[in-house]
């Protein structure tokens, strides 16, 4: 079996070369880029199961390649960089990120992160690709939903994890520490503030009113519930 690979992109070698090694320790493949460009030619002769991005590249802003990465192609995406702003993390989170790490990291937190994300697509991979409720097909194959004219919209794999949580769990209260323990990441205000502009967006796509949503309901210091009836596959 094909070990995982993980993509570095990172303007400073030192971390490239300290990730590079811990990460081939664990047994994953690696490659190392010092510049965007470098890794988007990369990106079209491999597919990387994971991609480690720092902000602060010499050649391309940080966030933008986040997006890309991570709606367009569906890639996890964590990012790695030195802004510790409760603004920046929140900011990468709701472009798609899957994970937002702060420099200076310990190697194996970066490691344990990695896993924790592989092991949530090992679940995905194992369940239905397909979902219908209330109207609605959503595709985790391809990260788009469907409404019932065939009108398809795209969602972020950040996005998608967390609307398959919901379909997974219909009915049923999910609370914040629920999503937390299931989706990854640290627990904390960016965290929190991340869900709810993942839930806001899925609500937009998915045609709510926000100010009474018949699917997805929040319940005031408790958490969220979907209302829809889900079919998979």
């Amino acid at each position: 079996m094909t070990s995982p690979l993980v993509t570095i992109l990172d303007d400073e070698p030192a971390i490239r070369e300290m990730l590079a090694e811990a990460l081939a320790e664990a047994g994953f493949r690696t490659l190392s880029f010092g510049r965007a460009t470098e890794f988007e030619a990369a990106l079209r002769r491999a597919t990387p199961d994971v991609c480690l991005v720092d902000l602060g590249l010499p050649d391309r802003d940080g966030l933008t390649l986040v997006h890309r990465l991570a709606l367009e192609q569906g890639a996890t995406v964590i990012i790695i960089s030195g802004r510790a702003q409760v603004q920046d993390r929140v900011t990468g989170l709701e472009l798609g990120a899957d994970d937002y790490i702060i420099k200076p990291f310990d190697p194996a937190e970066v490691v344990a992160r990695i896993r924790a994300r592989l092991r949530g697509r090992a679940r995905a991979a194992t369940s239905s690709d397909t979902a219908r409720f209330n109207g609605w097909t959503a595709h985790f194959d391809r990260y788009m939903l469907e409404d019932d004219t065939g009108a398809e919209t795209a969602f972020s794999h950040a996005e998608g994890e967390v609307l398959r949580l919901f379909l997974e769990s219909p009915k049923r209260l999910i609370s914040r520490t629920h999503m937390q323990e299931s989706l990854g990441g640290a627990a904390g205000e960016s965290f929190d503030r991340a869900m709810d502009v993942r839930i806001s967006r899925l609500r937009t796509k998915l045609r709510e009113d926000p100010k009474n949503p018949r699917l997805i309901k929040t319940i005031y210091g408790a958490g969220y519930i979907f209302l829809g009836d889900v079919n998979w596959g």
